[in-house]
This record gives structure tokens, sequence and C-alpha cells, in this order.
């Protein structure tokens, strides 16, 4: 098995993030997706809206950005392209280019991504990981799935979907460790000013404290 640069396998696939000392916010009993931004009129997709586009299941590793790499992974769920192509563009203004798509979850925690790269044929709104319904830890009831892109990309618990002419405002754009825009895995783009191969170290020492800090939030 090949992983892209700089990252080492790990045993299972560990709840991992920079916030998730807490808990993941509980499941609506109703969950939507809400979808707006660049259209004519916004949108809300329900369970049973998303029932109703082909399904895909897909076998894909996850990469996170610290240097750690789930594999061997089944997701099944909706392609991002198939609800883009049905639901959105015919609500894109004659005329008007969307650019770049953003992504909420439950818990507040939002990407960003390039059009182009949301619509990588492997990308998924995924609600089940191997064969069983995502659980909180993993993002329930629904997240982004994009095996191409590191994990901070791949939003849990979604429930929003903007669309976007031009690139939208980045609060971290000045942070220390901000993301790079795309974060593609085979290209190692993790520092958005920094070389991949020059933040490995630094981030591969917060794996431990953040992996630990992680799972206090975890619910059996």
């Amino acid at each position: 098995m090949t992983l892209p640069p700089g990252q080492r396998g790990v045993d299972g696939f560990p709840r991992f993030g920079s916030h998730l000392h807490r808990p993941p916010p509980p499941v609506p009993a109703d969950p939507v997706i809400e979808i707006g931004g660049a259209l004519s009129e916004a949108v809300t997709l329900t369970a049973k809206d998303l029932a109703e586009l082909p399904r895909q299941e897909l076998g894909a590793d996850f990469h996170c950005v610290a240097g750690w790499s789930a594999t061997g992974l089944v997701w099944e769920g909706v392609a991002f392209e198939a609800l883009y192509r049905t639901r959105v563009e015919p609500l894109v203004a004659a005329g008007a280019a969307i650019t770049h798509v953003v992504f909420e979850g439950f818990d507040g925690y939002r990407s960003v991504a390039l059009l182009q790269d949301a619509l990588a044929e492997d990308v998924l709104i995924a609600d089940r990981l191997d064969g069983r319904p995502l659980d909180g830890d993993h993002g329930a009831p629904v997240r982004l799935v994009s095996p191409s892109q590191y994990g901070f990309v791949s939003t849990k618990h979604l429930c929003r979907i903007t669309f976007h002419t031009s690139a939208p405002p980045d609060p971290d754009r000045w942070s220390p460790i901000a993301a790079h825009s795309r974060g593609r895995v085979w290209q190692e783009e993790r520092h958005r000013y920094l070389p991949g191969r020059v933040v490995r170290p630094v981030y591969r020492g917060l794996i431990g404290p953040i992996r630990r800090l992680s799972a206090r939030g975890s619910r059996p």
C-alpha cells in the first residue's frame, strides 16, 4: 500500500481535531442540509431528498494533515457531483460562475473547497462507514468525504452548504498554522505558506496530545 508523502498508517480510525475535546453535537430528529449562496433560491435537503439521489460505495483512506492515515475504509453515500448537478446547478444564474463551496457542520466547524475539487468523482456526502451508519465521532448524521484532500476539508455533521462566485473571507488567513487553501494530499499541501515537508515534524508532534484531547469528547 502506497500512502501520500509524509503520511503514516495507524490502527483504526481515531477521533481527531483541535476542537474535539467537546462531545459530538446531538443529531436532530429530522436533520436537513441547507443549501444557499449565489443561487436564485435557497434549498433545504431532507434525508428523503438525499435518498432519491444515486448512492455510491467508495473504498478510500482518510489522511489527516497531522501525518496519520486511516486505511481500508469503506464509505457510502451520495456523490457530491450528483447533488450539485441535479439540485444546485439549475439554480445558478445565467452567466454566474461558482468557484468556491463552504461546508458547515452542526458543531460550528467549516471548510472551504474549490468547486473543481468538490466535483471530483470520489467526493461523497456520506452517511455510512464500513457498513454502519456514521456515529457521532465520525460525523453523524452525514459528512463530507474528500479522500484526495486532507481531513480538514471533510466537514463532519454536515448541515449547510453555500456556493460562492469568489473566495469567501478567511478568518484564519494569517494564522501561523493556516491550512492550505486546497489541501491536496499527493501534492502535500499542508500549510498555507510553508512546504509540507517543512511542517511535518511539528504536526507529527501534535498527534499524541490532540488525539488524547479528542478522545475526551468521544461518546461510547
